[in-house]
């Protein structure tokens, strides 16, 4: 049987329905200039967020004015009027001082921003005003947490964990500063990836199939807003080298890489701005600068995005600006050809970073299957034409190029989530900036420089290095930098910045070293640890003492022999003593350490004792003893002692303690007063809203039926009073308000509002009922004769179908009066017949027929001996005679057993099947 919808919906409401939520994770490819987010959700495929416009992708720029911050298309319609208060293209300066080439190049770019150096850590801050500062990480906090708002908006429920996209020519200092941005708004990073190896991980998941043992390259262009990289991948299957079967993965690598920090779609906007700026000055509608109008270069520059954009797709367009400066506007009609003369220096700069990505695999153009274009800047006719003309074949468009490395990282995201599992798909990433040691070694002609290479050119990662001192036997120290950048230009080499990553001070050496001295014991050197994780980023592990000790059978089997004489003294009553007791002293914590980390090389093992005879003598213990440490060898133990360490980061500072926690506080505060505009923008919607849709159904006929005189006009003038307020005296109220003004609206019209729609939905619930009433006389008919046919199926008891016929017919009563009742009340009089009421006898009358249902799907027939024929009684009693002959007495017993096994059995297979059922 089947209810109406309508009937169901208010069926669940009374019934009440609890959702639980499942985690979901998140993908944010922030550019510099677009900001994309990726969710994958249980039960929802892999799929981008949408914004608060209902659009994919939102503009990476946040805006303060007036006490408000906002985000996307918002903050850029801030910028265009108040430019130095929305902020923008704020990647490209994470981990940087405020003389470095970038940051320079940014304020040379939008001289308008007010940048001011942090006093702590050289890094750089945007002052909105005396009181007020934001460094860079605290901008792009604000970013990542507007991105995580739009990925719980599309998944339905509250999302911490997330992958992060970075360009992968970012070093140290550039990823933690990220990382702590990510920190900043409550986001749990699982990897920071790159952004070529999201995009080749989308690209792949997609070919998985066709991909062998033989490897596949492909090189991926992305020319994006601020940068350019050429990316070559292999593809190919590999085996699992950590599983005891045989499981092939398909795997993508990162071989070579070419980049050019500066090369982009912003250099071309920002040239295309100032030669509008130039064109506009040279029209002399005005004597003053349009340069040095920052609102008036704010219109350029959203006007040269626009232009660049659709002479991309068409030979000519128009630039139109109204009141550009000093009440003037600007027209003007440009070309393709004159774009492109603009950047006829970028375009010989495209190739370069193919060559470089060639030259770091050690491989040549004519064995790449594929190049793939990826990024907004290729779109520029002249740029496909100049990278063609740089790898020799066509160019490949089959990659969304606005959403592959935030639909690659959201699969990343879902592959380390632990409430997911994806296809294996394996990437392995490689080290763009080779990074050594250096420490000093005192040799006979003074202090000698050392330099030992930790991770070279293109080494993948993740990775452990290990880095060996053999000569130091004081404390020493010794620096982790940068080396081997011959493969840089003398640009990006600039552009990298401060070379020196940390100093390490290792202390206590002199003291570690003494207490592993002796003849059985060699020094295998001081180890330095290092693993570069996931997420690109340098990790120092920790500094031991490494040494190898021989131990003595004697000494090895001391234990045993104690083992033996504690024997000894259980079984013969006697009491063995060593000559020297001593107490025997806990294992220090380093050791303890070692012993449950697994790193211990070799392993003593405990030969099998085996158990002395019971007139054993103790010399004869004695000798079986000393013939076995005779032909045990000496074996060597690998100990391990920790060194402290003490890491010093040269160059920018991570945010301290402190500092992230004044950090947190105060987007905190700002999070708490959108919450706040969010809530009043609500409630002054709603109140809206109410008012209006309320004074509209006051004119419906429906609601005319259902509403009294005195009714209608508190109504109105309620109305008609709250919509004057609204727009008067209300215009800066705040929420709390607002929200009171919609509980007494809500409280005046609750009456009117139930009696329409109990008027409207009676119907269908009566149709239900009926319904259910005709059904359940079916039922009951059906159970009657059911028993009266067959007298032997006794089903239900009388009691139990007299039940049900009285409930039927009290229903039956109960509604022909109740409806009689209600069509002689007015519309606009408290209803007689509620919905309510309804659905309260329906589920009395459900649940007496559904008893009934599931007893009668229970019901088994009495089992019916059969009466044995007078022919057959022989043939019974020769059987009953051979049986007799064949078991004794003992064997009745056995039968009666097997009888009992076989009820045994036969729970077990129910119990079994259950356990089964269960699983």
């Amino acid at each position: 049987m089947k209810l109406p919808f309508t009937v169901l919906s208010l069926l669940i409401c009374y019934i009440g329905v609890s959702y639980v939520n499942s985690l979901a994770v998140m993908s944010v490819d922030l550019g510099s200039e677009w900001m994309k987010v990726g969710i994958v959700s249980p039960g929802v495929p892999m799929e981008i967020a949408l914004n608060k416009e209902s659009k994919r992708k939102t503009p990476a720029v946040i805006s303060f004015r007036d006490n408000t911050r906002l985000f996307g298309e918002d903050a850029q319609s801030i910028g265009v009027r108040f430019p130095k208060l929305a902020f923008s293209y704020l990647l490209d300066l994470l981990g940087k001082s405020i003389d470095h080439p970038i940051v320079q190049l940014y304020k040379q770019r939008f001289p308008y921003y007010d940048i001011i150096e942090d006093a702590e850590r050289k890094t750089i801050s945007f002052k909105i005003d005396e009181e007020t500062t934001f460094s860079v990480e605290e901008l792009v906090a604000q970013l990542l947490g507007k991105a995580r708002e739009f990925a719980e908006t599309g998944a339905q429920q509250p999302i911490k964990e997330c992958v992060l996209t970075v360009p992968g020519f970012f070093n140290q200092v550039e990823r933690k500063a990220l990382l702590q941005a990510a920190e900043l708004a409550g986001l749990k990073v699982l990897q920071l990836i790159n952004d070529y190896t999201a995009v080749a991980l989308n690209f792949g998941i997609f070919r998985s199939k066709t991909y062998n043992e033989t490897a596949q390259y492909v090189i991926f262009y992305d020319m994006g807003a601020s940068s350019t990289t050429a990316t070559l991948v292999s593809y190919q299957t590999v085996k699992a080298k950590d599983k005891p079967y045989v499981e092939i993965n398909p795997q993508a690598s990162i071989l070579g890489v070419g980049f050019d920090r500066t090369l982009g779609g912003l250099e071309m906007q920002i040239r295309l701005r100032n030669y509008l700026a130039t064109k506009f000055n040279n029209m002399k509608k005005t004597q003053n600068d349009v340069f040095k109008n920052d609102r008036a270069m704010a219109k350029l520059f959203k006007e040269a995005g626009r232009l660049k954009n659709v002479l991309s797709a068409n030979a000519e367009h128009i630039a139109q600006i109204e009141n550009l400066l000093d009440e003037q506007d600007f027209k003007l009609k440009i070309t393709r050809e004159e774009m492109e003369e603009l950047f006829t220096d970028l375009f010989e700069r495209v190739g370069k970073p193919v060559e470089q990505a060639l030259k770091a695999a050690h491989l040549t153009i004519d064995v790449v299957s594929q190049v793939v274009l990826v990024g907004a800047g290729t779109r520029v006719p002249k740029i496909q034409e100049y990278i063609k003309k740089a790898v020799g074949q066509e160019l490949s468009k089959n990659l969304n190029t606005d959403e592959a490395a935030a639909m690659g990282a959201v699969y990343k995201a879902a592959d380390l989530s632990t409430g997911f599992k994806v296809a294996k798909f394996i990437t392995k990433d490689a080290v763009l900036y080779p990074i050594q040691v250096t420490f000093e070694r005192n040799a006979e002609d003074g202090v000698k420089q050392v330099k030992r290479t930790l991770f070279g050119l293109m080494n993948p990662y993740p990775q452990k290095k290990i880095i060996t001192f053999n000569k130091h036997t004081t404390d020493f120290s010794f620096n982790v930098n940068y080396a081997d950048l011959d493969h840089l230009t003398e640009e990006e080499l600039k552009n990298l910045g401060n070379t020196q990553i940390s100093k390490y001070d290792l202390k206590g050496v002199a003291e570690v070293l003494n207490k592993n001295v002796g003849d059985n014991v060699e020094t295998k050197g001081i180890k330095a640890h290092f693993a570069m994780d996931d997420s690109g980023v340098l990790n120092f592990v920790n500094a031991e003492l490494v040494v190898e000790k021989t131990v003595l059978p004697s000494d090895e089997e001391e234990g045993t022999l104690s083992k033996l004489g504690s024997t000894f003294s259980k079984l013969f009553g006697g009491e063995e003593k060593s000559a020297e007791e001593k107490p025997t002293e806990p294992p220090s914590e380093e050791k303890r350490t070692e012993e449950t980390s697994g790193e211990k090389l070799v392993e003593d093992k405990e030969e099998p004792k085996e158990k002395a005879a019971p007139n054993a003598t103790s010399n004869e213990t004695s000798k079986q003893s000393t013939e076995k440490i005779k032909e045990a060898k000496p074996k060597i133990v690998t100990l391990k002692e920790p060194i402290l360490s003490a890491e010093l980061q040269l160059g920018i500072p991570i945010l301290n303690k402190k500092q992230l926690e004044k950090s947190v506080e105060k987007i905190n505060a700002l999070d708490a007063i959108d919450r706040e505009i969010n809530r009043r923008s609500t409630a002054l919607n709603n109140l809206e809203s109410f008012v209006i849709d309320m004074q509209n159904k006051l004119e419906e006929e429906e609601y005319k039926e259902a509403i009294t005189a005195e009714e209608r006009e508190k109504i109105s003038m309620a109305c008609s009073r709250t919509s004057d307020w609204i727009y008067d005296e209300g215009s800066n109220a705040n929420a709390e308000t607002y929200e009171k003004k919609i509980e007494e609206l809500m409280e005046l019209t609750k009456d009117v509002l139930a009696r329409v729609f109990e008027h409207k939905e009676r119907p269908e619930a009566l149709n239900a009922l009926n319904s259910l009433l005709n059904h359940s006389s079916n039922f009951l008919l059906s159970a009657k004769n059911a028993t009266k046919d067959n007298p032997d199926r006794d089903i239900f008891t009388d009691v139990e179908v007299e039940t049900l016929e009285k409930i039927i017919k009290e229903t039956e009563e109960w509604k022909d009066k109740m409806v009689k009742e209600q069509e002689a009340t007015p519309k606009n009089e408290p209803v007689k017949l509620s919905i309510k009421s309804m659905m309260d006898k329906m589920g009395a009358l459900d649940r007496e027929v559904k008893y009934l249902l599931n007893k009668a799907k229970l019901w088994k027939p009495k089992k019916v001996e059969k009466p044995v024929k007078e022919e057959e009684i022989p043939v019974a009693e020769e059987q009953q005679r051979v049986k007799e002959e064949k078991n004794t007495t003992e064997n009745i017993e056995i039968d009666t057993n097997e009888e009992n096994d076989e009820v045994q059995s036969s729970k077990s297979e129910d119990s079994d099947t259950d356990s089964h059922s269960e699983l």
